[in-house]
């Protein structure tokens, strides 16, 4: 409780109840006033509006996402969290589609449509145009069909580029070096029937076919000019340029293959380094997606980079004593098991990298136990001194997991041991532990 110290009147205000029913005051007839009613008012509200998004989420998962995902749309980073978000709830976030998409993202089933507005260097007056013919006329069967039927003073070459690399025109066409090499020539072809309707000319084709305004595509359409024929653009191209346009991965991803079989090393979410432990070695599986190198006054080679994987990114700093071992893997794009501390200095989070692995060459140690083994004591025991005895001299190096599999065929469980029983050298506790009796093999994280 607090007491009043003194009143000021300020005349007749508006005020905004919380919902009280009759006539109210917080005073008490002693003069008090309950120091925390405003706290609990706040409290109610928020309650009620973690309750209201917490159903929606329930029981109206897409349009929740796509909501969520529109409402932070300006933000890379959200953006990103909230797609892997969606990945783990079994929600496909689809590239842009230029015959279904609309300005935010939107359910589509049980998989929702990447926005037209987060698709870089395409502006409102281009989504806007799109969308009007689109509704008007249907839908678009081809790049030249496009071209003919917007203006392309709102619908420019650079939003149109932009598009067809966002992977926007791949349900009519999914080559999309093929497209972008057609495009400069139906852009021309496109601009020249604009101005013979403008003038009221038409072409000899559209003659034939009764009129300019009356051109079927048959007749128009199949007729504009193309480049010659090339292949696509190579897979991890394609991914490049879908992250320069759409801020992220979206078609695919190149850490998507190995997700699942990494669950097993429990490697942390760069997206959730905030509500990480300092003091703690970390492990996870990212993408080198930048690289700075930088030699130190001493002459020493560092490196700044820029660690990514399905929910997010940092920034990562990989210190001379660990670039001296590590360095050869660090370069642009490399799929990397990294270890490190997380470092919060200047209210800036860094990964600080003390190891990393290439993932191809990540192995695990995988042992068999029947139940019975697992469940005695004296050969937890044995097990785990012959693990321990070969974790090397610094343990802090002993960087490979091992996995009991307990059981067999659908009763079998698969139970990742501690931090604290990784080894060093794979092969050597294989055999040390084939020689202790234990069925012991390497396996790499991806298969071949």
């Amino acid at each position: 409780m607090v007491k009043i110290i003194s009143r000021q009147s300020l005349g007749v205000q508006p005020v905004y109840d919380i919902g009280v029913e009759q006539d109210h005051s917080f005073l008490l007839e002693n003069g008090l006033v309950a120091s925390n009613c405003f706290n609990k008012s706040h409290s109610t509200a928020y309650g009620f509006v973690t309750f209201q998004t917490a159903y929606l989420k329930a029981n109206y998962p897409v349009e929740y996402m796509a909501a969520l995902l529109t409402s932070n749309s300006g933000d890379q980073d959200k953006v990103q969290m909230h797609i892997a978000n969606c990945i783990s709830m079994g929600i496909e976030v689809l590239p842009p589609n230029i015959n279904e998409s609309r300005v935010d993202f939107t359910p589509k089933g049980k998989q929702i449509l990447f926005g037209l507005s987060a698709v870089r260097n395409v502006g409102q007056g281009a989504i806007e145009c799109i969308l009007q013919n689109r509704d008007e006329d249907g839908e678009f069967k081809s790049l030249p069909e496009l071209c003919d039927r917007v203006d392309l003073h709102a619908v420019n070459r650079r939003a149109l580029e932009a598009l067809v690399l966002s992977g926007a025109f791949d349900p009519i066409n999914p080559n999309r070096n093929q497209l972008m090499h057609d495009l400069e020539f139906v852009l021309d072809w496109a601009q020249s029937r604009a101005k013979d309707r403008a003038i009221g000319q038409g072409n000899l084709l559209d003659m034939l076919g009764g009129s300019a305004e009356a051109a079927a595509p048959s007749g128009g359409f199949e007729t504009a000019p193309k480049a010659p024929l090339v292949a696509d653009f190579e897979p991890q191209e394609k991914l490049k340029q879908e992250k320069e346009l759409l801020g992220f991965y979206i078609s695919d991803h190149p850490l998507k293959s190995v997700q699942k079989p990494a669950r097993i090393l429990a490697p942390i979410n760069l997206g959730e380094l905030e509500g990480l432990p300092d003091n703690i070695t970390l492990s996870a599986i990212a993408m080198l997606a930048n690289v700075k190198p930088i030699v130190t006054k001493k002459g020493d080679r560092m490196a700044i980079v820029m660690l990514e994987d399905l929910s997010g990114s940092v920034e990562g700093v990989v210190f001379p004593r660990s670039y001296e071992r590590i360095g050869q893997y660090i370069q642009p794009d490399a799929r990397l098991m990294v270890w490190g501390k997380c470092d919060r200095r200047d209210d800036q989070i860094q990964f600080i990298v003390d190891d990393a692995e290439p993932i191809e060459s990540v192995q695990m140690v995988m042992v068999d136990l029947d139940p019975s083994i697992a469940s005695d004591i004296e050969q937890q025991h044995r097990l785990r001194n012959v693990i321990r005895s070969n974790q090397g001299d610094d343990p802090k190096y002993a960087r490979v997991p091992v996995i009991a599999i307990i059981g067999q065929a659908e009763n079998r469980r698969l139970i990742r041991l501690g931090a604290q029983f990784r080894v060093k050298d794979p092969e050597a506790t294989v055999n040390a532990l084939s020689r202790a009796d234990f069925k012991a093999r390497m396996s790499p994280l991806i298969k071949a």
